[in-house]
């Protein structure tokens, strides 16, 4: 399986924050926003990542990872030159995806809980088809929502409703089979012009091949699309990481777990950042 993690929004929401450095490079807490999403891949076991960035933005993301061998990885990264939405993903990565499944992981996006490896790992078992993720909040109207029959089955997904059918919206975490390229390159655009993900997931469900996976209230779903939202994202990580003294989203130590670096690997990496207490983190997993 691919992984894809979308990173190319302009983040205009947060101007004028985004306008010298793009939104998924900055900090929620102790590391950078696209840390959470590119940890997702790896909780999932995925090696080989591409990163969708905005034009020009190219080189900042070279520089923070490289092409991944670092971490024992493959990421290589491809610039979305207009913003079509986030099933536009799908179309710039289809020489990427090539024959494979693929997980797509929006770039703001940032999930933590005790059971994520166990529900990433269900949504892989799953090859046939798509795996959706449902996550219940209190005002679901600016999400894609799902509505569930009495036997707890999907059975509409409707993006950003005035009158929403349940509070369980669809966070941006998508697992497909690779039918999902055509069927991206087949959806119409909305009214606002974008082609929606709600789209490929309907035509999933028209299929008969979409799975949709609640996640409990306990885990932890933020989306940091705006200032309050990336302050209060800030201060859920520091508590969770004061408390249990694991840090969230440590990508040296998931490649290092997932036995993809060796601890002498790990020790250099630890090394670099040895001045900062994500550094002395990694060095005392040694």
């Amino acid at each position: 399986m691919k992984g894809i993690i979308l990173a190319a929004g302009k983040g205009t929401r947060l101007y004028p924050m985004t306008k010298p450095v793009c939104k998924p490079l900055l900090p929620i807490y102790d590391k950078p926003m696209i840390y959470y999403p590119l940890a997702v891949l790896q909780h999932a076991g995925i090696k080989d990542v591409l990163i969708i960035v905005p034009p020009y933005d190219l080189e900042q993301f070279e520089r923070l990872f490289g092409d991944g061998s670092s971490l024992g990885m493959n990421i290589s990264y491809k610039e979305q030159f207009v913003q079509r939405g986030i099933a536009d993903a799908f179309i710039v990565g289809e020489e990427f995806i090539g024959d494979d499944s693929v997980c797509l992981v929006l770039g703001d996006n940032v999930f933590y809980g005790d059971g994520l490896k166990e529900c990433l790992d269900k949504a892989q078992q799953n090859t046939v088809g798509a795996t959706i993720f449902g996550v219940y909040v209190d005002d679901p109207r600016a999400f894609g929502v799902v509505e569930f029959d009495e036997n707890g089955k999907a059975i509409s997904i409707e993006e950003k409703p005035e009158n929403p059918k349940s509070n369980y919206i669809v966070p941006g975490l998508y697992f497909y089979d690779n039918r999902v390229v055509e069927i991206a390159k087949n959806v119409q655009p909305s009214a606002r012009g974008e082609l929606e993900i709600t789209s490929v997931n309907n035509e999933y469900l028209k299929l008969g091949a979409l799975n949709v996976v609640t996640l409990g209230k306990d885990f932890v779903w933020l989306d940091a699309g705006t200032e309050d939202s990336l302050l209060a994202g800030g201060e859920v990580i520091r508590k969770i990481q004061a408390e249990t003294g694991k840090y969230v989203a440590c990508i040296e130590e998931c490649s290092y777990d997932n036995g993809w670096i060796s601890r002498d690997e790990l020790h250099k990496l630890g090394k670099e950042l040895e001045k900062t207490k994500y550094g002395k983190y990694i060095m005392n997993k040694l």
